[in-house]
Formats: C-alpha cells, structure tokens, sequence
C-alpha cells in the first residue's frame, strides 16, 4: 500500500493550534522543574559543607538572574500543577453505585488539598 510521499510539518508545527502550544508548553515545565530540583539538590548539599562553600552557593542561588528563573520555575510548576488536576478526571473513573462522579469533583478535591498542603506549608515557613 502506497500512502504517497510525507508532508513536512515543520519545526513550528506546536503553534498551529492552540491545543498544541498548551501541549508543549506543559512538556516544557517538566525542563524547568528539574533544573530547579538540580540547583535545590546542589543548595542541601552545600548545607553539609562548610560555610564559605554554602554562602558563596547562596549568594549565586539568590543573584538577581536566577530570582528571575526562580519566578519562571514557580510560574510554571503552578501551570503544571493546574493541567495535570484537570488532566486527573479523564484517567480516573470514580463510580458510586451506577453514577459516575462529576470530574469537577474529583478535580476539586485535588485542588484542595493542594490548598490545605500549602497552607500547612506557609504555616510551618512563616512561624
């Protein structure tokens, strides 16, 4: 069976369609989120020098380039976080007796949970 030749779609092919650009857009944040993990993996490690090696570390961990990354990793695990709660509904189907719960629902409660960690965190942070 001869399907013909390929079309080519080519390199910006994720910005035809709004779905698309989401699509990437979430995949990208998963980039962002481990070299965060990688600079918060290296910032312990330092915690366990000594303290000319941890300061040195932390001066270059709060320069005003990386607060910018800092801000843009924080932005995008927020964005990662939200489509993958709604992403949740459609991989989970919850039955009570014959009906089916309303993917808001579960959605919902993952969202606040979210809200109840966070707020357990700020907690623990701020006293």
């Amino acid at each position: 069976m001869n399907l013909g030749p390929r079309q080519s779609i080519g390199a910006m092919w994720w910005l035809s369609r709004r779905a698309y650009f989401l699509i990437f857009l979430r995949e990208i944040t998963s980039v962002f989120i481990a070299a965060y993990t990688v600079l918060l993996i290296i910032l312990i490690g330092k915690v366990g020098g000594d303290k000319t090696s941890y300061d040195a570390y932390f001066a270059f961990f709060i320069s005003p380039g990386l607060l910018i990354f800092h801000l843009l990793a924080f932005m995008f695990a927020v964005l990662h976080s939200i489509t993958f709660f709604n992403l949740i509904p459609k991989g989970i189907a919850i039955r009570i007796g014959q009906r089916r719960v309303h993917p808001a629902l579960i959605s919902g409660f993952h969202y606040a949970a979210w809200f109840v960690v966070t707020a357990g965190v700020l907690l623990v942070v701020l006293v």
